[in-house]
């Protein structure tokens, strides 16, 4: 233990820090905060646009990021049968931390969508049949680029990811449709 606390402090007066004890990768929106409710404008309720999202503290040698949104809760919360995915985005750039309200659309150079479980490609809101149920944006910072013949699935991209994932941020948001 003391050599383990010898060599921290000797890598901070390098200015050399692993990354496990760095600021945590961290994922935000100026729409809602974490387990917070998700303005209706981002929902089938409302304009049906993507949130805006921001990310800050990428772990080093991230050369792009992946984007899934899920609900877990579908299609009742009391008793959930699966997950619905709302939204698959991968080869964000490394150099972006951010995306604005409806980018969906309009995605930044070499960005790809994979399909949600519309079976198509971009953002589909919150849009619970019953209840409130939770909405989890996770965003992924890997070590690679990833290429696909098709729009992959949530599962297929996840697959890919594997081993080349270096660090996960989540924010979980909140929806239930008014009666």
């Amino acid at each position: 233990m003391r050599r383990f606390l010898i060599f921290l402090a000797l890598a901070g007066l390098a200015g050399i820090m692993p990354y496990a004890y760095a600021t945590p990768f961290r994922l935000t929106s100026s729409a809602f905060g974490p387990n917070r409710s998700i303005p209706s404008r981002y929902t089938c309720d409302g304009a049906d646009i993507s949130p805006p999202l921001r990310w800050s503290s990428a772990p080093p040698y991230t050369r792009n990021f992946a984007l899934i949104v899920t609900d877990p809760d579908a299609p009742d919360p009391k008793h959930p049968l699966r997950t619905w995915i709302h939204w698959v985005v991968y080869n964000l750039p490394a150099s972006i931390r951010e995306l604005r309200p409806g980018k969906s659309l309009h995605m930044p150079a070499g960005t790809a969508s994979g399909l949600n479980s519309w079976g198509k490609r971009g953002y589909g809101g919150p849009c619970p049949p019953i209840g409130r149920h939770h909405y989890v944006f996770r965003l992924y910072a890997l070590d690679t680029h990833l290429g696909f013949d098709h729009p992959p699935s949530r599962a297929v991209l996840l697959q890919a990811m594997r081993g080349h994932i270096l660090a996960e941020a989540r924010l979980t948001g909140l929806y239930a449709r008014k009666p």
